[in-house]
């Protein structure tokens, strides 16, 4: 209050206004353009206390402070700093400025029974020093307590007394770091000579850092008055009065806005450090971190504002800001103790920790409450149940608890999931044990650990077989495009093999629907059977292999796909999309108080149609009645209640889609809850050991498995995809052989097609007399070359090729093979054999 009137006095009269001693964020408020804080700003140390905090992982802390502006300036800064690291306040312990003993001791003693064991001292040193008093007294100053002061009373440590060393034995604090410099102790000696003459009785005196501030104050304006002059110091009046005690009749300082000017120009390097005024306070400097140890004081590490925690000033790894705690040295804990203290304790004095539990009327496997009237006694089981007692027991302290059903007094469900979870936001319980689904909204309220099982709303239908039933099965294994696939190429190898056989074989001779069946009867044969029919082409036979080869894996991949089909049971959904539900107007069931009724309307399902259960009983006739018979024809829940209900129930019903993401089933807690590390890190070593392997088996036996098989089991029909190769290379060896068959036939047969032929015949006409020549016999083949002729006809009238019109119109009829050409006969028979000669070849 004092600052604040000398401040707005200065602002009145334009005069400078300098503070040596004034620490409070809250004077800069003031925004006066009079007033120098040549003293550190208390708010610069929020900083250095987050960064001891974050170093350490400590998530509450509860600051200490005198109820005053100079404590409660501080504060708001100091909650953001400590927001920034995900640290909150729980707790704030406001002292008055003239509490009796009496007084902290209360206050000190509601402390004790809350968890928080971090504390920030906040106050002057002779207060600070009774608090720490009265701490040790009632035990406050034991293993598991953390004291951060701050410098206010850090910087006159040396004035505490002796008797309450003791009691400050392993706190923690921030003092305002001085530069040892030449000057400094030259100073420093004078002064204290200077001392002892004026002041002989007091010794072992120790000038502190607010000393060091004012002298540096005292210079700056010194320097400021040397460079604003020393002429016109008088002072403007506005209004005359006889009155001197009345303000309003203070003047207005002629020399005032040049000295203010002065002084935020002056830097020089004081006895303090760097001093400079920048927006008319003294920047932040650094910080040491010390502990109390014995009867004096040990240095731990360094904090400055552009390189945060750091060992040593002059360390040279210091190009990013740091909160590491490797850069802190040992401290010795209140205790005496070197192990780091959690931050946070079960109070001694309090009560077990109150874990409600769910009443349900089904769905015991996750959580069981029985009561016994003749003991009046209540017994809680269940797979989360187990799990909740393994976590509490893997922690490394022992926690109290006591299991406590969230239920009426009539021993029914008091609610929802949702309203159990609201009664740990408003405190009636301290923690859940259950099958608690971690969903955003209900982070709004509560902090959920890690979850302890997989999770997600999902849907289950009833299953049936059809397929067996169908006449059309044996379709079913081939896809359309290998169907056709296959009947292409079927038709293709009997048309490449006739083209190969045509002129050497018997066999594929004769009429045209003769020669058709014939070639699609050996081409379609080779699936079954071998053929009556003998091929005398190499080229063929190379055909017919390669054929051979593609049809027995064909028809060997047919064979097994459709005795899959036939003796496999067909596990088909009845329903696989929940539009098709909606669309149809289906009943559809969930749990009884179970958060998916939300997201059932949310996906604009008709309320109407919606039914509960309870159990899984209620939920598998409900299923088997159907939607059309007063049941449902689907059920909604989360992943794991559905996997009991199919570890019941392995024949009749599926999952088939999963509708809603959730992170899992876990254990809920206060908001800030110092037990949400611990225990999620207990939930880790839990799942990931043996013990969850029990839980498991005793809760849901060995066959909980058993709905991983009864998801759909359906033989995937064979595609092209999957053959396509095969007939790449049936293809690329008919068509070889074709190409080569053609090139030889064009070779033997080259003077009857090209010699006998008037060049100025046309394309057509040579293209009709090739393919009759080729509808011929090639009697020069091994075929006929051994066979006697019978009579002339064997060789097709081959002398006789015929003779043309003169009209060129009528020289083919509308086959190729009728086709008629004038020539001269070009072949002879030798004298000692029936055979044709080379000649014709």
């Amino acid at each position: 209050m004092q600052a604040k009137f000398i401040i707005n006095l200065g602002e009145k009269a334009q005069v400078p206004i300098v503070a040596f001693s004034a620490t409070s964020p809250s004077l800069t408020s003031l925004q006066s353009l009079y007033f120098f804080q040549a003293s550190q700003n208390s708010s610069s140390q929020v900083k250095a206390i987050s960064a001891i905090i974050q170093a350490y992982g400590w998530k509450e802390v509860v600051p200490i402070y005198i109820d005053n502006e100079y404590g409660q300036g501080m504060i708001p800064f100091l909650i953001d700093a400590l927001q920034e690291v995900d640290a909150r306040v729980p707790y704030r312990s406001v002292i008055p400025p003239l509490a009796s003993n009496d007084q902290i001791g209360e206050e000190l003693y509601k402390l004790m029974t809350m968890q928080t064991r971090v504390f920030i001292m906040h106050m002057p040193i002779d207060l600070g020093s009774r608090l720490f008093t009265k701490a040790r007294e009632i035990g406050m100053m034991s293993e598991g307590y953390v004291w951060i002061m701050t410098s206010r009373m850090t910087n006159s440590i040396h004035l505490i007394e002796s008797s309450v060393h003791d009691s400050i034995q392993g706190v923690l604090g921030l003092k305002t770091y001085v530069p040892k410099t030449i000057e400094l102790e030259n100073f420093t000696l004078r002064w204290k000579t200077k001392f002892h003459q004026d002041n002989p009785n007091i010794l072992d005196v120790e000038l502190n850092v607010k000393g060091l501030w004012a002298y540096d104050a005292a210079s700056a304006l010194a320097r400021a008055v040397e460079k604003a002059g020393t002429t016109n110091f008088g002072f403007e009046y506005t209004t005359a009065s006889s009155n001197l005690t009345d303000l309003a009749t203070m003047g207005v300082s002629l020399n005032g806005p040049k000295l203010r000017q002065a002084l935020l120009d002056t830097r020089f390097t004081g006895l303090a450090g760097e001093f400079s005024l920048q927006n008319g306070q003294l920047q932040s400097s650094t910080f040491q971190i010390i502990n109390v140890n014995g009867n004096g004081e040990r240095g731990v590490a360094f904090w400055t504002p552009k390189n945060g925690l750091i060992r040593e000033l002059n360390s040279t790894n210091t190009s990013t800001y740091s909160t590491s705690r490797r850069n802190l040295g040992p401290i010795i804990w209140p205790g005496d103790s070197s192990s780091i203290p959690k931050g946070w304790e079960i109070p001694t004095n309090g009560k077990k920790l109150r874990v409600g539990v769910p009443v349900k009327d089904g769905f015991f496997e996750f959580v069981k409450v029985e009561h016994d009237a003749s003991t009046n006694t209540t017994k809680v089981t269940g797979y989360s149940i187990d799990i909740f007692k393994a976590v509490i027991k893997a922690l490394p302290y022992n926690v109290d608890y006591e299991l406590i059903p969230f239920a009426k007094p009539n021993g029914e469900s008091a609610g929802t999931y949702n309203d159990m979870v609201y009664q740990v936001y408003l405190g009636n319980f301290d923690a859940l044990a259950a099958d608690t689904t971690i969903i955003a909204n209900r982070s709004n309220y509560v902090d959920f650990t890690l979850p302890y099982t997989e999770s997600g709303v999902t849907m289950v239908v009833p299953i049936k077989d059809n397929d067996r039933k169908n006449a059309w099965v044996f379709l079913k294994p081939l896809t359309w495009d290998l169907w056709i696939t296959s009947g292409i190429f079927f038709v293709f190898i009997g048309f490449v093999v006739w083209v190969l056989e045509h002129r050497i074989n018997e066999e594929f001779r004769g009429p045209p629907s003769h020669e058709i069946g014939t070639s699609l009867w050996y081409s379609f044969s080779t699936m079954v059977f071998a053929q009556k029919e003998t091929l005398f082409s190499n080229l063929a036979r190379f055909v017919v292999i390669i054929w051979v080869f593609v049809v027995l894996i064909l028809t060997q991949s047919y064979t097994a796909s459709l005795t899959s089909l036939l003796t496999v049971q067909q596990l088909q959904p009845t329903v696989t999309d929940v539009n098709q539900l909606i669309k149809n107007g289906e009943y559809v069931g969930y749990q009884e108080g179970s958060f998916v009724l939300g997201i059932l309307e949310e996906m604009n399902f008709d309320p109407a149609k919606l039914r509960t259960y309870k159990s899984i009983e209620e939920c598998d006739e409900l299923l088997s009645k159907g939607s059309a018979n007063g049941g449902i024809a689907a059920a909604f829940d989360e992943v794991p209640g559905m996997k009991i209900l199919l570890s019941q129930y392995c024949s009749k019903y599926t999952m088939v889609q999963s509708i809603y993401k959730t992170d899992g089933l876990g254990f809920v807690f206060p908001k800030g809850s110092p037990f949400i590390s611990d225990v999620s890190w207990a939930v880790l070593n839990v799942t990931e050991g043996e013990k969850m392997k029990e839980i498991e088996k005793a809760w849901f036996g060995d066959h909980r498995n058993c709905s991983s098989s009864n998801t759909q089991v359906s033989s995937g029909r064979l595609s092209l995809e999957s053959f396509w190769g095969l007939f790449l290379i049936a293809g690329i060896a008919s068509l070889s052989a074709l190409i080569i068959s053609f090139s030889m036939f064009l070779y033997k047969e080259r003077r009857q097609i090209w010699i006998s032929f008037d060049s100025k015949n046309s394309i057509w006409r040579r293209i009709c007399h090739a393919l009759r020549i080729f509808d011929n016999k090639d009697l020069s083949s091994n075929t006929f070359r051994n066979k006697p002729l019978k009579d002339s006809g064997d060789i097709d009238n081959v002398q006789h090729i015929g003779t043309c019109d003169a009209s060129p119109n009528t020289c083919c009829s509308t086959s190729p093979i009728s086709c008629s050409v004038h020539m001269e006969p070009e072949f002879t028979f030798s004298e000692d054999s029936r055979t044709p000669s080379r000649e014709y070849l």
